[in-house]
């Protein structure tokens, strides 16, 4: 079994410090992150992700990585390039600054059990000024081009030829209804694309995560959402909404459990909790 830990760390220091310990306590193999700014210079010898990306890092701070953890796996990194032509091997096109990283992931030495790792992040983009809406941002078009994006890696009619996980902060809610933080006809879309692509919506969803106290905003009241973020100046005690989720491919889902880490004692040290994401080997089953 493989432990995978995808976590919007929020540029800060003290997740990074975190996630060695899961790694020495044997709890992480692989880590998704977003947000990751760099890591406190006294574990840079201790983390080992991907470098030579296409995108000048300096022209953005919140970009997502996928990070190995364990020699457990083997992590291909996937190097970043424009979206505009045929891709290498060790490719991947990307069309928005910051908002995707993906590896090929190898368990155990194991080429048969191979599969593709994207840490997601759907940064908020800002109207136009010529709508005059100075206020009005929306996370769905990073989404969209994350599954542009994604879309690469499908090359058969059949999902269960391939073998993807994805996950992320897609800044929406699942299943939103309302308004008043949501563009719900916008935002059901993503979900559309991701399934058409023969991706399966893993969540989390209730019981794999504790659910909040108070009824999460612009979603039904019946939601299985379980929260995965707190907004500033609160605590993970009043986490009520979820922005948190993963994806794997159908066929290879079966393979897939997720949960949110959002128990008050094991929230972490970020706005944002973990989700573990754990993906059974056929080798070791």
């Amino acid at each position: 079994m493989i432990k995978v830990v995808s976590w919007n760390i929020a540029r800060w220091k003290e997740p990074w410090r975190e996630l060695v310990q899961m790694a020495r306590n044997g709890d992480a193999d692989l880590a998704l992150l977003q947000e990751a700014g760099s890591p406190p210079a006294d574990l840079v010898d201790q983390i080992e992700f991907e470098g030579g990306v296409f995108w000048d890092r300096k022209l953005f701070d919140r970009w997502p990585l996928v990070v190995r953890l364990s020699d457990r796996v083997t992590v291909e990194p996937y190097r970043q390039v424009p979206p505009t032509g045929d891709f290498g091997e060790d490719e991947i096109g990307v069309s928005g600054i910051g908002t995707i990283a993906a590896a090929r992931v190898i368990p155990d030495g194991n080429e048969d059990e191979a599969f593709v790792a994207v840490s997601m992040y759907a940064s908020w983009m800002s109207a136009h000024p010529s709508t005059k809406r100075s206020g009005w941002i929306y996370s769905d078009a990073s989404a969209h081009r994350i599954i542009s994006d994604l879309s690469a890696f499908i090359g058969h009619y059949d999902p269960t030829k391939h073998r993807i996980l994805a996950a992320g902060d897609l800044n929406m809610f699942y299943g939103a209804t309302g308004s008043k933080w949501s563009l719900p006809e916008r935002e059901r879309t993503v979900w559309d694309r991701m399934r058409a692509l023969g991706l399966e919506f893993l969540g989390p969803q209730a019981p794999h995560g504790r659910r909040a106290k108070t009824a999460p905003l612009d979603v039904s009241p019946d939601t299985k959402n379980v929260p995965t973020y707190y907004r500033p100046g609160t605590r993970p005690e009043t986490a009520v909404n979820q922005l948190d989720y993963a994806f794997a491919s159908r066929g290879f889902h079966e393979a897939v459990s997720v949960r949110a880490m959002n128990e008050i004692d094991e929230w972490g040290s970020s706005d944002h909790c973990r989700l573990m994401i754990e993906v059974n080997c056929r080798r070791e089953s």
